[in-house]
């Protein structure tokens, strides 16, 4: 840690450890830091009130890379951990680095309690869908078929869908945003930061060692503006080159129509309500990735306030400290059914 630094006067190399990034050359993740040391001085948050936690993978590397407090923890474990250190210290914004092989697999339990108590962490998924540190198995976000080191035959699992898990889960803030559209980025990890409670954010990042180009065509300027859509809150569900395709539901069902076709309008499409109290319409977005014909949203797909977990513990320790003063550890410990071991 270096010495306090005036929070006006922070800047994005305030941010930035005296430890040599190692990640592969082209490597997403190198975007990721870059967006994240760039929204740090704009939160108006402390330099020393900054925590970055991580569990195993090349993401699980960022608190080294974060000249801020940090912890690289154990495999899935980051969002528990991040809990213990958010009730703890409430004050503190904590943010954890992850990816899908560490959070949709051994740490898919920590994930959709930490997303249920509402804990106010921000959380980052960096899904590549391989598993890039041991050497390009297949995740638990790879597609059906995936030929892999572990899957030479073509994988016959299905995938997760990150965030439709986190929208069944009850996180209060889901967005999906990409590695390279670094303007977008930026702006969802400035979202995620200024949200109250649990913000997750899935980056869709690419792996060029063991999974190149599988979201290639959401970034080659040919096929993006037909293969991505823009979340953007009031307004209507509108893509493509010339913008003249949206999205209309079909009962629950969301179907593209053509603006030129002369049986359509604007005034057809859906139109994106991001502070809609129901899932329902958000959910509907995070499965249009199901079908290879629809558009993939970006953006922020909810963001509700409600009570964090975190507050909530807070609170009802000072109410019952009122009414009842300090607790006593050692009365706890040693009351009831005990014994001493000779």
């Amino acid at each position: 840690m270096t010495d306090k630094i005036d929070v006006a006067e922070l800047k994005p190399k305030d941010f930035q450890s005296d430890q040599d990034v190692r990640w592969c050359p082209g490597c997403g993740d190198y975007s990721v830091l870059a967006q994240v040391q760039k929204i740090s001085p704009k939160l108006g948050i402390k330099k020393e009130d900054f925590v970055w936690v991580a569990g195993i993978g090349c993401s699980s590397r960022f608190p080294y890379y974060m000249d801020t407090y940090g912890m690289h923890t154990i495999h899935g474990r980051a969002p528990a951990i991040a809990t213990g250190i958010k009730v703890a210290r409430p004050e503190l914004s904590v943010w954890v680095s992850t990816g899908d092989g560490d959070l949709m697999s051994i740490g898919g339990n920590h994930f959709i309690h930490a997303c249920r108590k509402n804990i106010d962490l921000k959380l980052i998924l960096f899904n590549n869908q391989i598993y890039g540190l041991t050497k390009g198995q297949y995740s638990p976000t790879s597609a059906k078929g995936k030929v892999t080191k572990s899957s030479p035959y073509g994988s016959v699992d299905y995938p997760f869908n990150p965030t439709s898990l986190a929208l069944g889960s009850e996180a209060t803030f889901v967005a999906r945003t990409l590695d390279r559209d670094t303007k977008h980025l930026q702006k969802m990890l400035l979202r995620a930061g200024e949200h109250k409670g649990i913000a997750f954010l899935e980056v869709y990042q690419n792996c060029l060692i063991f999974n190149d180009g599988v979201y290639k065509s959401y970034t080659d300027k040919e096929t993006k503006s037909d293969s991505i859509i823009s979340l953007e809150q009031g307004e209507p569900l509108l893509f493509g080159k010339n913008f003249d395709k949206g999205i209309k539901l079909d009962g629950f069902k969301p179907v593209v129509v053509d603006l030129n076709d002369g049986k359509h309008s604007i005034d057809d499409l859906l139109v994106h309500d991001e502070f809609d109290e129901a899932p329902i319409r958000a959910f509907i977005y995070s499965h249009m990735t199901d079908d290879p014909s629809m558009p993939t949203p970006i953006g922020v797909f909810r963001q509700i306030r409600k009570q964090t977990y975190d507050e909530a513990v807070n609170e009802q320790i000072d109410i019952v400290t009122a009414k009842k003063g300090e607790g006593d550890l050692e009365s706890l410990l040693f009351s009831g059914n005990t014994w001493e071991v000779e």
